[in-house]
């Protein structure tokens, strides 16, 4: 399938400056071996595995208390997300080098703008990485009791990060592997839970269309606030173009159908839980989908299949975004914008990128169970959801850029307006996600951003004495 957007230019050189060779297949990397680069199934599982996380498994409970005018948010965001999606594979489709937001941003707006997308991209990246070991370890409790002391929980939060880094350190093949793997693994109970649970389902379950008391438009807006952020990593692909195979192509498709495929999982298997389990009990429900599983099929070894299906969730999260932070540095590493080190490869991936990553999340999770500082973890968590918004609106603006200046080479006249429309509603998407986030995250991400504006004077400066060097020699 093709997606909407503006015309490609024609197929470039061989060799490009971020994702290695342009030919589709494998692709050497920095010490001239050959690494096995993503196709279409692995690109896909990379976007639905970072979409799909470990908040899924509470999110009919978070709605809940709104009522099922909630499911009417799924399907606003649904269509939000897909047009972000488009967008993403549009600016795949002209410029197919790793980055993804950071790659479209600087080559539509320049050097700061490309920084600014990268910095957010990157904060958001391993803080999120941090949160979703923490999580995690409260599903490994159900299986192992590794949280009656908080070093014991702490190591453990460490391994179940350090672990997907270590996929990473093998190579691309090996990440592709666990991706599709771990996929796999989460979907199929999910997927099990969502079909099963129709032919248990029960009207008289879901409760009152509008349980809140608010307005209808009030309700859906609450319930969206809580929903907007189940679809970060709707990116993925395209941040890690430089490794998909004939990624002109390949982004867009597994961007799409990832994205699609993701919500068609959140809205069915939310809408079975709302069947399957009474509203008044769902609302004081701590695992929905375990609540579920019991319900249908008795016993109470619903808890035991949700934590492991969460915990193969949250490592493929994990295991993916690792990686595109590493991927994000990488390409602002190339470009003089990031440090140097960070521009290393090794069979396909960015070693010292996932290195700092890892590194920095492993920090952030030591001081949070250190001094026990739950509420300014929370906050950080908070923030990342602001971050990720600004690669997301800095690419819209780029593909609106290369829309509305009406170069002949870059647009499609005949599909302008069409094109205009879809990255019109993924803007209006993007902002809708900066006002979830609430003021608080907003201040204090703005301050995160600020931050990075001293280290862009200070690479930019660096780079520029670069230049200055080497045209005097």
């Amino acid at each position: 399938m093709h997606v909407t957007g503006t015309v490609p230019p024609p197929a470039p050189a061989p060799q490009d400056t971020h994702g290695g060779p342009a030919h589709p297949g494998d692709t050497p990397d920095g010490g001239g071996r050959r690494t096995r680069r993503f196709g279409l199934p692995v690109a896909t599982a990379l976007v639905m595995g970072n979409i799909i996380g470990g908040g899924i498994f509470l999110l009919p409970a978070s709605i809940a208390p709104y009522g099922t005018i909630s499911l009417l948010a799924f399907g606003v965001l649904t269509v939000g997300a897909v047009a972000l999606a488009l967008v993403f594979g549009r600016l795949a489709e002209r410029d197919p080098r790793t980055g993804g937001p950071y790659v479209y941003a600087r080559e539509a707006f320049g050097d700061f703008a490309g920084f600014l997308a990268a910095w957010a991209y990157w904060i958001t990246t391993w803080v999120s990485n941090a949160a979703l070991a923490v999580a995690a370890v409260g599903y490994l409790d159900v299986l192992i009791p590794v949280g009656e002391h908080r070093w014991t929980a702490c190591l453990a939060a460490l391994v179940i990060q350090w672990l997907p880094a270590l996929a990473n350190y093998a190579g691309t093949r090996y990440v592709g592997a666990v991706q599709v793997v771990s996929t796999v693994l989460k979907l199929v109970p999910l997927v099990l839970v969502a079909v099963g649970g129709l032919f248990f389902f029960d009207a008289g379950n879901l409760g009152p269309f509008q349980a809140s008391g608010e307005s209808a438009m009030g309700a859906v807006s609450a319930a969206a606030a809580i929903l907007l952020f189940s679809y970060l990593g709707v990116e993925s692909a395209a941040v890690s173009a430089g490794e998909v195979r004939d990624a002109r192509r390949t982004v867009g498709r597994a961007t799409v159908i990832g994205t699609a495929g993701a919500a068609v999982v959140y809205l069915l298997g939310t809408l079975v839980v709302f069947g399957t389990v009474a509203h008044d009990r769902l609302v004081e429900s701590g695992a929905p989908f375990s609540d579920a599983v019991n319900g249908m099929f008795g016993g109470a070894w619903g808890g035991w299949a949700v934590a492991v299906a969460a915990l193969v969730s949250m490592t493929g999260c994990l295991n993916g975004w690792t990686l595109l932070s590493a991927q994000t540095s990488y390409a602002a590493a190339k470009d003089g914008l990031f440090p140097a080190p960070l521009a290393r490869k090794r069979r396909g991936v960015p070693t010292v990128g996932v290195g700092v990553t890892v590194l920095l999340a492993s920090l952030l999770t030591v001081y949070n169970y250190a001094f026990g500082t739950a509420r300014v973890f929370e906050t950080l968590v908070l923030v990342t959801t602001f971050t990720a918004t600004v690669p997301y609106l800095l690419a819209t603006a780029a593909q609106l850029f290369h829309l509305v200046s009406g170069r002949r080479d870059r647009v499609d006249r005949g599909r302008l307006v069409r094109d205009l429309v879809v990255a019109s509603v993924a803007a209006a998407f993007s902002l809708w996600l900066v006002a979830g986030a609430g003021y608080q995250a907003v201040y204090q991400g703005v301050l995160f951003l600020f931050g990075g504006v001293l280290v862009y004077a200070v690479m930019a400066a660096r780079k520029q004495r670069t230049a200055a060097g080497t045209v005097s020699r």
